[in-house]
C-alpha cells in the first residue's frame, strides 16, 4: 500500500490537536500540536505526496497551522459528509481514486471517509466508533502526541 499513497489527509481535533479546546478569559482559543506531526507532512511532501487538513471546525488557527506546514489542500467548516465530499474534489483535482488516498481520522463525523480510503487509521483515544471500523490501523499515540507522525512513518513511508 505504501507506494499506492498519493494524497495524504489528516482530521485536526483530535488527531493533530489532543482533543482539547483551550479558552481564556477574554475568549481567545488555544490548541496544542505536535511538532513531530509537523515534521511528518514535510516528510510526505518531499515523497511527493500531497497533504491535506479536513475539520468541522472552521478558525484562523488552523489556517495558520496549515499555512505553516505549506499544506496543499484546507478544507474548513466540513461535517458530516463533507470530509467524504471534501476528499472526493481532492482525488478529481489531482486525477486519483479514494484508494490512493491515506486518511487518519477520530471521531463519527470522520467515519464515512475513513470507510471510503485506501488506507485509513485512528490514534489510540478515538472513539469507540472509529476503532470498530474494519480495517482501520490502530496507532500506539494518541492525537495530538505524535499519531499522525506514526502513520507517516510506520504505514506510508519506510517503516
Amino acid at each position: 500500500m505504501k507506494n499506492k499513497i498519493k494524497v495524504f489527509l489528516t482530521d485536526v481535533d483530535g488527531v493533530l490537536t489532543d482533543a482539547g479546546m483551550y479558552y481564556t478569559a477574554s475568549g481567545d482559543e488555544f490548541k496544542k500540536f505536535n511538532t513531530h506531526d509537523g515534521m511528518g507532512m514535510v516528510m510526505l511532501q518531499k515523497a511527493g505526496i500531497k497533504t491535506g487538513m479536513l475539520t468541522t471546525e472552521d478558525t484562523p488557527i488552523v489556517k495558520r497551522r496549515a499555512d505553516k506546514l505549506k499544506v496543499d489542500y484546507l478544507y474548513q467548516g466540513v461535517g458530516f459528509g463533507g470530509k467524504l465530499a471534501a476528499a472526493q474534489e481532492i482525488c478529481a483535482k489531482e486525477g486519483i481514486t479514494l484508494n490512493e488516498v491515506a486518511y487518519i481520522g477520530d471521531d463519527i463525523n470522520c467515519i464515512e471517509l475513513l470507510q471510503a480510503v485506501g488506507l485509513a487509521a485512528c490514534p489510540a483515544n478515538s472513539t469507540p466508533k472509529v476503532k470498530a471500523i474494519a480495517g482501520i490501523i490502530h496507532l500506539q499515540k494518541s492525537g495530538g502526541e505524535g499519531a499522525v507522525r506514526e502513520f507517516i512513518d510506520g504505514y506510508i513511508l519506510q517503516s
